[in-house]
């Protein structure tokens, strides 16, 4: 009977792996819907390709970073390429569930940064979060997730992230605003009297079919933080499925309230931060509570699209609001409105609001700090933004050689008919029915 309950929890945390992975489809679907066509190969490939590097670099020294015997908290120093035909079938699949996680931390930032970094500085970018500052900060959060004793410095004090509103998202909006900060926003975002331009998306039925994806694979990425098909699963999944639908919802009636139409985009995006504020605590709140909490997540998601619009910060889709700005207020709403008994950290909700605030503000300086730093100085030496050329271009066809049948009967990635601020040019049949 105990052979067949570890055979069903393997198998759902095989099945939530890959509703993980599915999520790699939802971003891809979603940020080249919501970014010009003369980029949109570019955006596709770069989360195929960063997923692949993310998990050979995730198996070859990220695993034992993150969760190999710990040093003092800090980091782990066993498991460097494993050969997993010599451990066990929990490892195994304890191993692809995380490598799941590493590459949605990743690939968060493709969409942040698009239309303007070169492939290969985002390959960097790619090998330095999935080797170096994911998993570090990953051990001192869940150290000893797969054994069930905290062991990492943080998860020692009681933060608790069940399944990485910080941990993942917090991480991968910090480095995509250290890398904005460096390369700057796109030619034509903002006018030289600093005004915002909209530049519009190719194409958001592809988008918002990307946002269900991502929806979707939301089941697996909180259901499956349990590691075990459990009675906790149910409320969870309820909780999240609750917490996104209220964000969306949120969201959009700001977007009545303030522009009186709703915003396609701002809607998505309040969807997905509310599944990112419910992320952190949907084992330990009750569902009126997981309401409150993506109600709140959808909200902060337009609050700080506007924030960084108004600083001139050039996130291409919306993934710092979504995964930062949310994911910071999930991992607060723990201590606010979690179960202390569940929770099971010992601290009163004073403390425990107080561990979760210093897990923020540690994920801010080390993600960003790191990120920052070392970013600068390889932009010095290896510019990670393209040529302006390239640029005007469309990374299409300027990083990879290739474009789409519509950019060949459209005229697009040729310079004198590309327009910066808007999508490919129209075709002349197209322009005639317009006048």
């Amino acid at each position: 009977m105990e052979q067949l309950s570890n055979n069903i929890d393997l198998l759902w945390i095989y099945v939530c792996s890959a509703l993980v992975f599915i999520m790699q489809a939802g971003f891809l679907c979603l940020e080249s819907g919501l970014t010009r066509r003369k980029n949109s190969i570019n955006v596709a490939i770069k989360n195929l390709a960063d997923f692949c590097l993310t998990t050979v670099v995730f198996w070859l020294v990220g695993f034992s970073l993150m969760f190999g015997v710990s040093n003092f908290g800090w980091f782990g120093s066993s498991m460097l390429l494993l050969d997993f035909s010599l451990e066990s079938p929990f490892l195994s699949a304890f191993f692809i569930f995380q490598v799941m996680f590493c590459g949605a931390a990743v690939t968060i930032m493709s969409g942040a940064i698009a239309e303007r970094m070169r492939f290969s500085s985002y390959l960097i970018v790619t090998v330095l979060v999935s080797a170096l500052i994911y998993p570090l900060f990953g051990h001192w959060a869940w150290a000893g997730l797969d054994t069930g004793e905290a062991n990492g410095w943080l998860n020692s004090m009681g933060f608790v992230d069940f399944a990485g509103s910080t941990v993942v998202h917090s991480v991968g909006g910090w480095v995509s605003l250290a890398v904005l900060l460096i390369i700057g926003p796109r030619i034509g975002r903002f006018s030289s009297e600093g005004e915002s331009q909209n530049i519009y998306p190719s194409n958001l039925p592809l988008a918002t079919f990307g946002a269900v994806l991502l929806f979707i694979g939301w089941i697996g990425f909180n259901g499956g933080s349990t590691l075990a098909l459990n009675d906790q699963v149910s409320l969870i999944i309820v909780n999240t499925i609750i917490a996104g639908s209220i964000g969306a919802v949120s969201a959009g009636l700001l977007g009545y309230v303030v522009q009186n139409r709703l915003n396609v985009t701002q809607f998505m995006n309040g969807c997905l931060g509310g599944l990112v504020a419910i992320t952190a605590n949907c084992f330990a709140v009750t569902t009126p509570v997981a309401a409150l909490i993506g109600l709140v997540g959808g909200m902060i998601t337009i609050g700080v699209e506007e924030l960084l619009e108004n600083l001139k910060i050039d996130d291409a889709v919306g993934a710092i609001p979504v995964h930062l700005g949310a994911g910071i207020w999930g991992t607060l709403a723990v201590g606010l409105y979690g179960d202390p008994a569940i929770l099971g950290t010992g601290l009163t909700r004073m403390e425990q609001v107080g561990v979760q605030l210093l897990g923020v503000i540690v994920c801010g300086v080390w993600a960003f700090g790191i990120a920052y730093s070392i970013l600068k100085v390889i932009n010095y030496l290896y510019p990670l933004r393209v040529l302006r050329d390239h640029e005007l271009l469309g990374l299409n066809i300027a990083e990879h050689g290739v474009r789409e049948e519509k950019e060949y009967e459209t005229g697009a990635g040729n310079l004198s008919n590309i327009d910066p601020i808007r999508p490919d040019p129209a075709p002349s049949s197209l322009k005639e029915e317009q006048r």
